[in-house]
């Protein structure tokens, strides 16, 4: 799942090659990706591409009436749209410099949900893509990006300047869960998913099952330096890289997480794995848990 660095540098991508141009043309063709119907998605056809911008792990493609000045932030004005997509699990957005002139099969193994077509002798433009059979790709077309509920609730984005050490301490506060699982809450922190969530914590040399009230002072600074430092790292390795090089990228710059069976780039310890019912977390023991594996009761079950 694209997590805050790949939706980062995706917005960067995007910037460079949308903004100031026409829409063509908006083909649907998953409508199950559709998550509004008014504004219809077809209403971007003729405006132009205004600011592109990051809310935690969503997308916000503003749209101005042509001839309409970009504002250079996030507004687009009384009469401005939003083209807001959350890539889910599966999800991505694809770069053509030339898409095809005939128009998408909707249907069959076909993953294409969605196409934008720019205006220019090119025909270039983006395709919103969701491969598997499990669909979770969301678009919305709206008139402010905080009409989509999952937009609405974030919590404060890692990159705020205003997000500092006090603030991230008031977060934890009173959280009587698991610091993977508060780390990962989209409601407390915006844009931190499970590899990222398991990657600061490896830099971070804490468990994942550590109650996140329970932490000690130096403790909840290592974490925020932890989760700062990782979350940098990963904006600065995808910088500059063209959308479709944005996956391979994250998996080769990932230290513990995917990585099960594998020695820990820190230690030489082998990484672990506790599977759920549709994720996992992987850790190393001896930077992360005194050397002491974590309970895997999906793993126990298997064992009886």
């Amino acid at each position: 799942m694209p997590e805050l660095p790949e939706v980062e540098a995706l917005t960067a991508f995007l910037s460079e090659r949308l903004t100031g141009r026409v829409v063509a043309e908006v083909l649907p063709v998953a409508i199950s990706a559709l998550k509004t119907y008014d504004p219809p998605v077809t209403a971007l056809a003729g405006r132009t591409v205004g600011p592109v911008v990051r809310h935690g792990k969503f997308l916000d493609i503003g749209f101005v009436a042509t001839g309409a000045a970009d504002t250079g932030s996030a507004d687009t004005g009384a009469d401005g749209l939003h083209l807001v997509v959350h890539l889910a699990r599966a999800g991505w957005l694809r770069w053509r410099e030339q898409l095809p002139t005939e128009p998408p099969k909707p249907g069959g193994r076909n993953p294409l949900a969605l196409r934008v077509r720019l205006e220019g002798p090119d025909g270039d433009g983006f395709d919103l893509t969701e491969a598997g059979t499990k669909k979770g790709l969301a678009v919305y077309v709206v008139r402010e990006a905080e009409e989509v509920p999952g937009v609405a609730r974030l919590g404060p984005d890692p990159f705020d300047p205003d997000f500092d050490l006090a603030r991230f301490r008031a977060l934890l506060a009173g959280e009587r869960r698991r610091i993977k699982g508060v780390l990962r809450d989209q409601t407390v922190l915006a844009g931190v998913g499970n590899a990222y969530s398991d990657e600061v914590l490896h830099v971070a040399r804490m468990s994942p099952y550590k109650l996140a009230a329970d932490l000690s002072e130096e403790e909840s600074a290592r974490l925020f330096e932890a989760l700062g430092s990782t979350l940098r790292e990963a904006v600065e390795r995808s910088r500059g890289l063209a959308a479709g090089e944005l996956k391979a990228e994250k998996k080769l710059g990932l230290r513990v997480h995917g990585r099960t069976g594998q020695p820990c780039p820190v230690c030489g310890d082998t990484v672990r794995e506790v599977s759920f019912a549709d994720s996992s977390l992987q850790y190393c023991p001896t930077c992360q848990t005194g050397g002491k594996p974590l309970a895997d009761r999906r793993l126990s079950r298997l064992l009886k």
